[in-house]
């Protein structure tokens, strides 16, 4: 019989990786554009679950709270030293550096288009775009975006929560991205 006995701090400390380890490791090729996020403490949320994905890059876009804040750092838990960020003015500009480079962008936004992000086959390198808490994607990013993809919502509430919604698009694209290479 199997037991599941807790791994206590120290041990789960002893697998994890250095800043320096990660360094030499390969990302997962998604970058990550989080438009107008008003919560630092989401957009904490966001950078340890970008950590925990090993995606490429955040760019926090508009009035999206950056680091150094406190709120920021509570949340993410040191993940701040981890995941590579910069700051844009607008999500056009963070898009346009992007596209610069073909990379594909993808919004995670439902609109009258939008594919259920399980059925979507991700192109990697790619980018996403998550927005606002409340009013989510501006319209004028959503229509330089290449794609959209959304979560389907069962209950009562249209949404997830911005960083619960990239925690749940992430692992979908870490388990394709993951498969397509034979890591499973």
């Amino acid at each position: 019989m199997t037991t599941n006995r807790k791994l206590t701090y120290n041990e789960l400390k002893a697998r994890s990786h250095t800043i320096e380890s990660l360094e030499k490791l390969h990302r997962l090729p998604v970058n990550a554009v989080i438009e107008n996020v008003r919560s630092l403490l989401n957009v904490g949320a966001i950078f340890r679950t970008a950590d925990a994905l090993r995606i490429e890059k955040l760019f926090l876009s508009g009035y999206t709270g950056k680091p150094p804040r406190r709120e920021i750092e509570k949340a993410a838990l040191g993940a701040v030293e981890s995941v590579s960020w910069e700051g844009s003015e607008s999500s056009k500009e963070a898009i346009g550096i992007l596209k610069g480079i073909d990379m594909p962008v993808i919004a995670l936004e439902q609109t009258e288009s939008s594919i259920d992000f399980e059925e979507f086959k991700y192109p990697y390198p790619c980018a996403i775009v998550l927005g606002n808490e409340y009013d989510g994607i501006l319209q004028e990013t959503l229509d330089i975006c290449d794609h959209c993809v959304h979560i389907p919502m069962l209950g009562i509430k249209q949404s997830l929560n911005v960083s619960t919604a990239f925690g749940v698009l992430g692992y979908e694209m870490l388990k394709q991205y993951r498969s397509r290479q034979g890591l499973d």
